[in-house]
């Protein structure tokens, strides 16, 4: 859904306002798309219903995260739980993308509260073994949410490490100049 991807764009834009309005909007559609295959349920089995309602799931998740908010379950947004685990797999991406704007902007302490986050995504969606056919990929995505947690914890790792060599180099510095 286009929506979905507006709000997560405006969410790493910090417009929370209008990602919230965007959000509102991905709702309004992903109902009107299952009221449309309730009347076909046949329909539904195309995997485009799946997709579009992850999507939202995803959108509505990031937003939630990244704007401080309470976590919506799958309940809260009229989503099956399936499409809710694997948009959950999803936002590790949009929190990697997060971190890596924190640690540009030198706000490593708060990067590391959201690499937190990505390790509980990690850590939730392993909670679920079931076949590909009931999850529909979650098993794909988990594996690609664990090595985009390590990457992360890498690069935090490496801007600690810099920060901290450029606070004993300016420290010295100021010695230096006594």
């Amino acid at each position: 859904m286009q929506s979905a991807s507006t709000t997560i764009k405006q969410v790493h834009r910090g417009e929370f306002e209008e990602a919230r309005r965007s959000l509102a909007e991905t709702a309004r559609l992903n109902a009107q798309m299952r009221d449309a295959v309730a009347a076909s349920p046949e329909i539904g089995y195309g995997g485009f219903v799946a997709d579009g309602s992850r999507e939202y799931a995803e959108a509505a998740i990031v937003l939630a995260l990244i704007g401080g908010e309470a976590l919506p379950g799958p309940d809260d947004l009229g989503v099956d739980p399936t499409a809710w685990l694997n948009g959950l797999a999803d936002v590790a991406g949009e929190l990697r993308r997060h971190v890596l704007d924190l640690i540009r902007q030198a706000q490593v302490d708060e990067a590391e509260s959201f690499l937190n986050a990505m390790d509980e995504v990690y850590q939730t969606i392993m909670g679920f073994d079931y076949p590909n056919a009931v999850t529909y990929g979650l098993r794909g995505r988990s594996d690609a949410v664990r090595g985009m947690v390590e990457r992360t914890r890498g690069d935090l790792t490496n801007a600690l490490r810099q920060a901290r060599l450029e606070q004993r180099m300016a420290e010295m510095e100021e010695k230096l100049s006594e």
